[in-house]
């Protein structure tokens, strides 16, 4: 456990973990704020725009109720950044589909609607029963390595804007090292511990979103 430190008087737990959340926080926020001056009309756009708010607003939440004070709040207030992780992933999940919709069929852009939604409402429910953390981390995992690789994938083979692709594959890659980082315990050191080694390619993965995010709004479909 990460030693607690105080500031102005104020206990800080994990402090370097907290601080590590409010930096993939306040990077998202930033490109959802910058990524809101190329958002146009359609649904996708918008998405995107709220993929990064809410993925910004969870990890600043996780960061500030989830460790830094949780010791003040108690473990229910983990649930909202939690929640609104998952409804993130899950928007991305959707822009995916949808930014694929010309190389898909019909009834093949329905089912994966409709499972979209499915999936979520599960994992949402196993999480708020069980108050695991566990489910949100499937389903991150299965959002980002299933869904979201698996169409950047086949759009990129199928010479669907592969710059685009690449820039979404790079940000899935270091979302999965972070990931592995953070189910293994790779950790530095006490004050470098495995999720703050998480966090920190959580960071990287998130430009790398960004970049790809940037593409598909300025793309003409």
């Amino acid at each position: 456990m990460q030693p607690s430190i105080e500031l102005f008087g104020i206990r800080i737990d994990e402090p370097v973990t907290t601080a590590t959340d409010l930096l993939v926080g306040i990077t998202c926020l930033i490109c959802a704020f910058k990524l809101k001056k190329l958002v146009r009309t359609l649904w996708i756009h918008k998405a995107i725009f709220w993929y990064f708010l809410l993925m910004g607003l969870a990890t600043i939440m996780g960061g500030l109720m989830g460790h830094g004070f949780l010791y003040v709040l108690g473990f229910y207030w983990k649930l909202p950044g939690w929640f609104l992780s998952m409804i993130a992933v899950n928007l991305l999940e959707r822009v995916m589909i949808h930014f694929s919709a010309t190389e898909l069929s019909p009834k093949m852009l329905r089912f994966f609607s409709i499972f979209n939604l499915v999936e979520l409402g599960f994992f949402m429910l196993m999480a708020f029963g069980t108050l695991n953390f566990l489910y949100v981390q499937i389903h991150s995992t299965y959002g980002f390595l299933v869904v979201v690789f698996s169409f950047c994938v086949y759009n990129y083979r199928r010479g669907h804007h592969p710059e685009i692709m690449k820039n979404m594959m790079w940000g899935v890659f270091w979302i999965f090292i972070c990931a592995v980082v953070f189910v293994g315990k790779l950790s530095i050191s006490i004050w470098f511990n495995h999720a703050d080694l998480a966090h920190t390619f959580m960071f990287i993965g998130a430009l790398y979103f960004y970049k790809g995010s940037k593409g598909i709004l300025k793309s003409p479909e």
